[in-house]
């Protein structure tokens, strides 16, 4: 299954959380799935890390020229 369906299972709002609880728990962190799915509350540690393995396999591709970068520029950007 491709990365990106299931990542949009995720909300804006829980990655959000998920990036802040990586920042926090490092990969030298004990126990750190469990801890990252403690802190996004209703996720288990097995799809946080799944998540995290998508997340790294996208980075891959991007950096290796397989896909393309996301444009996230605005069309009601003002200036």
């Amino acid at each position: 299954m491709a990365s990106s369906s299931l990542s949009a299972s995720w909300t804006a709002k829980e990655n959000k959380m998920f990036e802040k609880a990586l920042a926090v728990y490092d990969r030298d962190t004990p126990d750190r799935w469990h801890k990252i799915a403690h802190a996004m509350g209703g996720k288990t540690a097995e799809e946080v890390k799944r998540h995290y393995d998508l997340l790294v396999e996208d980075v891959r591709r991007i950096e290796a020229g397989q896909m393309p970068y996301a444009n996230y520029r605005s069309s009601n950007r003002r200036g």
